[in-house]
């Protein structure tokens, strides 16, 4: 059928945009999009007119004219069908036609035409048109099916964000980069600290349960609204968001309550590596050096893996439509050459992303470590930082690349076993199933285990120079001489810091939620969906962030333990008091 905008089999270069024309991805090659406004009465549909293989199918009543837009030549085309009054739009009867052959519920060869915009060469129909659309075909209907459903989901959440995307790259990346950055800051500065973390635990539980209350609201105001404007499973959802929400702010209280003693010990862990912070401040730039680093890898990855897929054969997949017929859909075919290069890019992926934090993780060790080790702390600056880069890059790679290493293959063994889960999957067979969700299972704890060993390994290697091996044997070995005092404090130190990264997230997403309802409430379906990826980018860059208190928590306590070891003795321990405290009430 040939591919749109290009000369591919027939040529479409004329038309390089593809309208949907249903759930299967199969559509029709337009010279652009479809824009109604001002061209029907209600600027979102000419239910009368629908897109297919063979141009615009109008019936009497139809508002568009047969020129509104251009669609390909299909004529010679074995695989099109097209469209006749009796098999598209039977008695003149919007009704009817959604359950005719040729439109059969969203899964036919010809769809009405819709308002749309477009998305990398695609027409994705507008949120508002694909329900008056449903409203003007299923009126006498009392629900979807489940195919349509789903897709309505789908295609109601993309054009969600798509209608969304400023505010959720505005407030997840800019709004959270913000937020991360004061926060840091202000656990840097030790007469704050304390403060600061106390206030982020009362706010965190304060923002889940205001934002419970004005999510239930917000759905109680929705649901009296005479005539209701939003559909009643958007107002469940919101409702039953705002359960979820009272529930984790509810339990985050208990929490907090139960563990006070713990949380105030392990602030003290917090201050040390916070005053670690306090003399480098140029350590908070660690994160930004690694998110540039991916980014800078993730450009060549991207070029080789679209240029990879476009190696694929084009085939067509049948789907049954009834009374004999069948309906093409173009499907990609891989050889097994690209899928052994596919397979290649995912581990360069995993190899190089756990590398670029691997040398993030040593950099931030190494200028920790010398902070501690050193008499006159005075002396230790932002410069400090500067040299540990410059040491790791001469020093320290291998041993980056190495621990990386194991890690990418444990990772892309997962990647494998689910593979081949879907494929029994496919053949029901329940025992086998069974016995690789629990492989699955196995894999998924040696891959944690491997991380916290490498993490450990790294420190090692930024306190004594070793090699990765060695390095990682002596972790082992002194988290098991000290696993009671290690576990407490890592464990107490990891939840403090796991609030604070819900703290980030909990306020960059409130902030969202309020503008974008105030903003463009009326113009998305939902604001679920951008709500939940401004939280999922938002936590992204909260974890950055805080992985630096985090990996010097950890390095702090090695270096603790082993001046302890190397110096006790002899009365020379770098330790100040205030640290042997701290460590000491957690044995206590």
């Amino acid at each position: 059928m040939g591919i749109c905008g290009t000369d591919y089999g027939k040529n479409m270069t004329d038309f390089p945009f593809l309208f949907y024309i249903n759930n299967y991805g199969g559509g029709v090659c337009v010279n652009d999009c479809p824009r109604l406004e001002g061209e029907t009465a209600d600027n979102l549909t000419d239910i009368r007119t629908l897109v297919t293989y063979g141009g615009l199918f109008r019936v009497p009543g139809a508002e568009l004219n047969d020129t509104f837009i251009q669609i390909g030549d299909y004529t010679n085309s074995s695989d099109a069908l097209f469209c006749s009054t009796e098999n598209c739009f039977p008695n003149n009867s919007p009704q009817e036609s959604w359950d005719s052959l040729g439109v059969n519920t969203g899964f036919g060869y010809a769809y009405y035409a819709a308002d749309s915009y477009s998305v990398l060469q695609r027409c994705i129909i507008t949120t508002t048109a694909s329900s008056r659309v449903r409203e003007l075909v299923r009126a006498n209907s009392t629900m979807l099916d489940a195919g349509e459903a789903g897709y309505s989901f789908w295609n109601d959440l993309y054009a969600d964000i798509y209608a969304a995307r400023l505010y959720i790259l505005g407030f997840g990346f800019a709004f959270a980069l913000f937020t991360s950055f004061l926060y840091v800051f202000i656990l840097r500065v030790p007469l704050l600290l304390s403060f600061t973390i106390w206030t982020s635990i009362l706010l965190t539980i304060a923002f889940f349960v205001a934002s419970g209350y004005y999510a239930y609201s917000q759905a109680s105001t929705w649901s009296s609204a005479d005539p209701q404007v939003r559909s009643d499973t958007t107002i469940n959802v919101v409702r039953v968001s705002s359960f979820v929400l009272f529930g984790i702010g509810a339990f985050l209280a208990l929490l907090a309550c139960c563990l006070r003693r713990q949380i105030q010990l392990a602030v003290g862990c917090v201050k040390e590596a916070g005053r670690a912070m306090h003399r480098m401040p140029g350590i908070v730039f660690v994160p930004v050096l690694q998110g540039a680093g991916f980014i800078a890898f993730l450009v060549p990855l991207t070029f080789y893996g679209v240029h990879l897929a476009s190696l694929g054969d084009i085939m067509t997949e049948d789907f049954p439509l009834g009374s004999g017929l069948e309906i093409a859909v173009r499907t990609w075919n891989f050889d097994p050459f690209v899928e052994r290069c596919a397979w290649y890019l995912l581990f360069c992926l995993f190899w190089t992303g756990n590398f670029i934090v691997a040398v993030g993780d040593m950099v931030i060790a190494m200028s920790v470590a010398k902070w501690y080790f050193a008499r006159n702390k005075k002396r230790i600056n932002s410069f400090t930082v500067v040299g540990s880069v410059k040491d790791t890059l001469y020093y320290h790679l291998g041993t980056c690349a190495f621990g990386s290493l194991v890690l990418a293959t444990v990772q892309l063994l997962r990647v494998i076993l689910s593979k081949i889960q879907r494929e029994v999957k496919k053949a029901n067979s329940r025992i086998a199933n069974a016995l690789l969700c629990c492989c699955q299972c196995c894999l998924w704890c040696f891959e944690k285990c491997i991380k916290f060993l490498n993490k450990n390994a790294y420190i090692q290697t930024a306190i004594f120079g070793t090699a990765f091996c060695k390095s990682a044997r002596e972790a082992f070995l002194l988290i098991a001489r000290n696993a009671g005092r290690i576990g407490a404090i890592t464990y107490v130190s990891g939840a403090i810091l796991f609030i604070g990264k819900l703290f980030i997230s909990a306020a960059t997403t409130s902030a969202s939620f309020y503008v974008m309802n105030e903003l463009i409430g009326d113009e998305v379906f939902s604001l679920a969906g951008p709500t939940i990826f401004v939280f999922i980018i938002s936590y992204f860059i909260a974890d950055m962030f805080l992985d630096i208190f985090d990996m010097g928590i950890s390095t702090v306590l090695q270096c603790f333990i082993a001046d302890e070891e190397m110096f006790a003795d002899r009365g020379e321990c770098y330790a100040e008091g205030r640290l042997r405290k701290y460590i000491d009430d957690y044995e206590g």
